[in-house]
């Protein structure tokens, strides 16, 4: 098998100048150190061997790039982990220790917009929940060597009861004056589509779609 990595390198055709050719030099030993430390990952990779390429990268920043692709959640996932571990840790940092003082965390955080009010413990479970889903994919792509998840165990979540109006009460509700229109017709949105404040709050025009279905 072979594997071509385009590194934008590029050297002097013709070199005529000795400094043509010392550039030449330089660049061709710097793209040969590539290809050898390319091929000890690919190796490592095979035989199982730890990575020192990958435990040096920055797992917050691996972290942060997978957030465009997620929802909101990743985002408040990633903040709180980010204030865990006071924005620096590696790859080789994520241990079971770690990750397990990690989960403490959550049981006895705080919201990020309201420093004066606790996680829920379901919404603790939620975040460890996708933070380990998190982990699984890092160990997928091979930038962990360990499954560390077997490792950890989850949260519980608790039975809540859920509170939602009634046909009379929506009614009322439609009745009710409010000084602030927009917040009345997300509430009311909110209630006919059981759409939550933080999905209301994410919706964006593109996300609407016009029904060309006579009713």
């Amino acid at each position: 098998m072979s594997r071509r990595e385009y590194l934008g390198i590029y050297i002097v055709k013709n070199p005529r100048t000795p400094i043509d050719r010392n550039i030449n030099a330089e660049k061709l030993k710097q793209a040969e150190a590539i290809r050898a430390q390319r091929e000890i990952s690919l190796i490592n990779e095979q035989y199982g061997f730890l990575d020192k390429a990958k435990q040096k990268m920055d797992f917050l920043a691996y972290f942060n790039d997978k957030l465009p692709h997620q929802d909101q959640k990743w985002e408040k996932i990633y903040k709180h982990f980010y204030k865990y571990v006071n924005g620096k840790c590696t790859f080789a940092d994520i241990t079971v220790e770690l990750c397990e003082g990690f989960k403490n965390y959550l049981l006895n955080a705080n919201h990020l917009n309201h420093e004066q009010k606790k996680l829920s413990q379901n919404s603790a479970a939620g975040y460890w929940s996708t933070f380990r889903g998190l982990l699984a994919l890092a160990l997928k792509e091979k930038y962990l060597t360990e499954n560390i998840n077997e490792h950890l165990d989850k949260i519980d979540t608790l039975d809540t009861r859920r509170q939602f109006l009634i046909a009379p009460e929506v009614q009322t509700l439609y009745n009710t004056p409010c000084k602030h229109l927009v917040l009345k017709a997300a509430s009311l949105f909110s209630c006919l589509t059981g759409f939550r404040f933080s999905d209301i709050l994410a919706l964006k025009w593109e996300n609407f779609t016009k029904n060309n279905m006579n009713l």
